[in-house]
């Protein structure tokens, strides 16, 4: 029988909720340049590519043979800028979540495995390794209603809030950030979910007191959506 999660209904202008974790669940990143790298990876999917100016780079004759290579691949690269909005996602030491929206049928399936395969050759590159990073499949979970689209969101910005640290938004790459006002990563698309909560960035009404408030409710009905989806994130 597949693992849970494993087969996807596919539909188009779909939110799901895509997480994978390291084979044998092992570590996925291991330091600062790891995540930097994986976030690379995400911007230049996600960003428009410049294709007047690369190929600028490709015949200018004074650029070094490094510049004219990077530009080459950099052309080479699918670009998912106007196939997926990146809502929410969060980077933990051997895992990762998205909440994405995709605009075709099979968008997020080319969106997750060019990113997954990219990082893979990377990792083993720098890390002296060989096989699959990821176990196997990533897995997707189709969000049909706002009550589940917003407490996704709140679960993967959640996340890190186990780890010890000053304030749970630093303690790992995550799009939380984004949602007080903190940074602005142009490929992060947290409009949607903030359009359910007030402008100001903090009190109750809040999305930072909707994240980080104990209550009740939130809880209930997070735990309930954490049981169903990702017990085999543990």
């Amino acid at each position: 029988m597949p693992a849970k999660n494993v087969i996807k209904p596919y539909v188009p202008g779909g939110y799901y909720h895509v997480y994978n974790r390291g084979v044998n669940k092992t570590d996925i990143f291991f330091d600062e340049q790891d995540y930097g790298v994986f976030l690379s990876y995400l911007a230049t999917a996600l960003t428009p590519k410049d294709e007047e100016k690369l190929r600028a780079i490709l015949v200018d004759e004074r650029r070094s043979y490094k510049d004219r290579e990077d530009a080459t691949k950099l052309l080479r690269l699918k670009n998912f800028m106007d196939r997926i909005d990146l809502l929410a996602y969060v980077l933990m030491p051997n895992h990762f979540h998205f909440l994405l929206k995709q605009r075709g049928e099979s968008d997020m399936t080319a969106f997750i495995q060019a990113v997954m395969t990219r990082f893979t050759m990377y990792e083993n590159l720098r890390h002296k390794r060989v096989g699959p990073v990821f176990q196997g499949a990533y897995k997707a979970v189709l969000v049909d209603n706002d009550a589940q689209l917003l407490h996704v969101s709140r679960y993967i910005h959640r996340n890190p809030f186990s780890l010890e640290g000053s304030h749970p938004s630093r303690l790992q790459p995550s799009s939380y950030p984004n949602y007080l006002g903190e940074i602005r990563q142009e490929w992060v698309k947290p409009e949607v979910i903030l359009s359910y909560f007030s402008k100001e960035k903090t009190g109750f009404l809040s999305y930072k007191a909707f994240v980080e408030m104990q209550d009740g409710d939130f809880e209930k009905q997070s735990i309930a959506y954490i049981e169903d989806v990702v017990l085999d994130m543990v």
